[in-house]
């Protein structure tokens, strides 16, 4: 193939032929070969180090990516060529760059940038302007000198010739301001379409961002919302003293028999949503529901000195909660819930779980235990541990009723207690 013979041969142009060849292509639209041959243009001339060939082989091949859609890759390759082409003062590719990054920037949409480019463009076409003129007054200069020399031409006919040259370099010089001018106010109309689409976009924006921040907040810790938002990542953590809560219903099974699964979500539903709002009066994070269970905890992901008594004051405004709807249930002759709350306090690890429906978690033998607490209680009564109950004893308005050694599945007899308020009827 003559091409392949052209590549092999010691002499001619290889990269002018084959960003020649790729220029065919990308008129024709078959941006593929374009991107091929133009690619291996700029790998010849790199590898020779023809430092012209390198910048002018990118131009042509950040034009194809223009042409082809592809702006992210069009800036690149003419940002490349414009360094190649400042290290050598080749004007003219430092102009064809200049004009390739405004025409991408403002595809882009990225006015700012465009304008700053068109601005060096039309002033290093200014520059070269004047440089082809400045070529063409010496030209004619010297022209001059010599005609003047064999007499051919008088200097008056000179003069007036250097001077329609300069008049005709001033007037192209005010073409070309006035040329920008247009296009300045063109782009600032455009811009300024451009800005009040984008704060219609903008505010859909915001408030999707609003809705994703709520869903957030609604599945994390704020502190952890925040954290993963800024990282990407929220690290596990260790902390020293937590208080954990665990619920569980007495009697949800017998009564998932006797009522609608429709009736009993509502029933769950009613109880774990007043769980929600009182854990957040006070500062306790619920962790997780499982079933008909309910899992919070005091300290977390923030540690604090008032998580132990915080678990309290929640456990007994859940137990006073469930305790009247016992009674309305009672007075109705509908099945009714009864409630068993274990409290433990201890060390755990906290942090994020899983990759989709992701959610914040704790783990340690203090979660175990605080289930064991709950398990080994009584419906209707607080149960909390000797660990909980040494954090909590001086608490004024609390009253402790002393279980002895209770046995715990799995962690043998422990030191419980009962815990209610002083006022509450025993």
């Amino acid at each position: 193939m003559a091409l392949d013979a052209y590549r092999n041969s010691a002499t001619g142009n290889v990269p002018f032929a084959l960003k020649s060849i790729g220029r065919v292509y990308a008129v024709r639209k078959d941006f593929a070969k374009a991107i091929q041959y133009q690619t291996e243009a700029y790998q010849i001339a790199m590898a020779v180090d023809a430092k012209l060939e390198m910048a002018q082989s990118l131009l042509s091949l950040a034009e194809t990516y223009e042409k082809k859609g592809d702006v992210t890759e069009a800036i690149a390759t003419f940002e490349r060529a414009k360094i190649i082409s400042t290290g050598l003062d080749a004007l003219y590719e430092i102009e064809q760059a200049y004009k390739g990054l405004a025409d991408s920037y403002s595809k882009a949409s990225d006015y700012k940038q465009a304008y700053t480019y068109l601005n060096l463009y039309s002033d290093i076409k200014d520059t070269l302007y004047n440089a082809e003129m400045d070529k063409k007054l010496q030209a004619q200069t010297l022209s001059y000198e010599i005609e003047k020399k064999e007499g051919q031409i008088s200097l008056l006919e000179k003069d007036q010739e250097l001077r329609s040259l300069e008049l005709k370099r001033q007037k192209a010089i005010k073409n070309a301001t006035i040329a920008v001018g247009i296009l300045f106010l063109a782009l600032a109309g455009g811009l300024f379409n451009r800005y009040r689409y984008t704060q219609r976009v903008n505010k859909i924006i915001q408030k999707e961002k609003d809705r994703s921040e709520e869903l957030l907040l609604n599945i994390l810790p704020a502190e952890v919302a925040e954290e993963l938002k800024e990282k990407g990542e929220a690290e596990a953590r260790l902390i020293d003293q937590v208080t954990v809560l665990f619920t569980d219903f007495k009697g949800f099974t017998a009564m998932s028999e006797l009522v609608s699964p429709k009736q009993l979500v509502k029933d769950l539903h009613e109880c774990f949503s007043y769980f929600d709002r009182i854990c957040a009066e006070h500062g306790m994070e619920k962790i997780k529901t499982i079933g008909d269970a309910y899992m919070a905890a005091g300290g977390v992901p923030i540690e604090n000195r008032s998580h132990a008594v915080d678990a309290i004051q929640v456990a007994l405004a859940m137990r006073d909660f469930i305790a009247e709807g016992k009674a309305r249930k009672i007075a109705a002759g509908l099945p009714y819930f009864e409630i068993r709350i274990g409290i433990h306090t201890g060390p755990v690890v906290a942090g994020i779980v899983g990759v989709k429906k992701f959610q914040y978690d704790i783990w340690g033998d203090t979660v175990n235990t605080a289930s064991r607490m709950e398990s080994s209680g009584e419906p209707g009564h607080v149960n909390i541990s000797e660990a909980t109950y040494a954090l909590v004893k001086d608490t004024p308005g609390l009253v402790f009723t002393p279980r002895g050694k209770v046995q715990a599945k799995g962690k043998g007899e422990m030191e419980m207690f009962f815990v209610r308020r002083s006022n509450d009827v025993a």
